[in-house]
């Protein structure tokens, strides 16, 4: 069994993105590892280079800043790295370039690409996902954040990047046929130092909205303002190793009020219902679980 991990990334060190720590999280079980890196303002390249392992591939990409609609750039630019990974891998393990995985959950992810392998009616695997918010100790449990998503695939090309990339269907559209690692991704998206923040929202809304929206609902200010989210919780599990220097040095202060928090009474049930019984009522899956 040989394994590809893949990635996009564009202009890393101007927005504060935590790309070596995404790759290093899950380069120990792949056999390569296929970075599109895209016309950068930094030096984004040379801070993939500085990962100096053999198993590291720049694919130079150029994107297309005309695409502003949904996302679709990123799934255009994560088909064309997928694209460029050879035949001779079986699976191919994509994380984004905010995402990590905890080094304990590596050999249980490892055993199910195993044990799946040559089963025919897998398609991809499924994980959980940790939504990181305001700061290293709190996450996201309000019905915003995604619980599931697809991050290891087939090397089959007929897969795609589904809409922002957030998941992958096939190119007829259809949901991917998956199976559960009982792994978890390490999503920090939304943890930054404010200014750093605030500057990858005024840029990164731009692959989904033209310039009349952004006027509109995008607000210009020197910091991110973090106050505006609805439930969150303490968090005190262990973050992955590769994290630990960024989590030493993070040095801005974050306040969860929960006395704050703004929900209407149907988000208010909906949530307690899947607090309680862990069923999700109306949840959107991008995939199909498989026997």
């Amino acid at each position: 069994m040989l394994v590809a991990g893949f990635t996009i990334i564009r202009n890393a060190l101007k927005y504060d993105y935590p790309v070596v720590e995404a790759i290093t999280s899950i380069l120990p079980i792949c056999d390569a590892f296929y970075v599109g890196v895209g016309n950068s303002d930094d030096d984004t390249r040379k801070l993939i280079e500085s990962i100096g392992s053999d198993k590291i591939k720049i694919i130079d990409t150029v994107w297309d800043d005309s695409l502003r609609e949904g996302g679709k750039v990123l799934a255009d630019e994560t088909n064309k790295v997928f694209d460029s990974i050879p035949q001779q891998y079986n699976w191919c393990f994509y994380i984004q370039s905010d995402e990590c995985v905890h080094e304990n959950d590596l050999p249980i992810i490892k055993e199910s690409m195993l044990l799946n392998c040559d089963n025919t009616q897998v398609d991809g695997l499924l994980f959980e996902y940790k939504h990181f918010y305001g700061h290293y100790n709190y996450i996201g449990i309000g019905r915003r954040w995604y619980k599931h998503e697809i991050r290891i695939i087939k090397n089959n090309k007929n897969i795609r990047s589904y809409k922002d990339a957030q998941g992958f269907r096939t190119r007829e559209n259809k949901k991917l046929k998956v199976k559960k690692t009982g792994a978890f991704i390490h999503h920090y998206g939304w943890v930054k130092p404010p200014k750093a923040q605030q500057a990858k929202q005024e840029s990164f809304h731009k692959m989904w909205h033209n310039d009349e929206w952004l006027n509109k609902h995008i607000t210009k200010a020197d910091e991110f303002d973090y106050s505006n989210i609805d439930l969150l919780e303490r968090y005190t599990g262990k973050h992955p190793a590769v994290f630990e220097t960024r989590i030493k040095n993070a040095n801005w202060n974050f306040v969860y009020d929960k006395q704050k928090v703004k929900t209407n009474l149907k988000y208010k049930v909906l949530w307690w219902v899947e607090k309680l019984c862990g069923w999700r009522i109306g949840d959107n899956r991008n995939y199909e679980l498989t026997g």
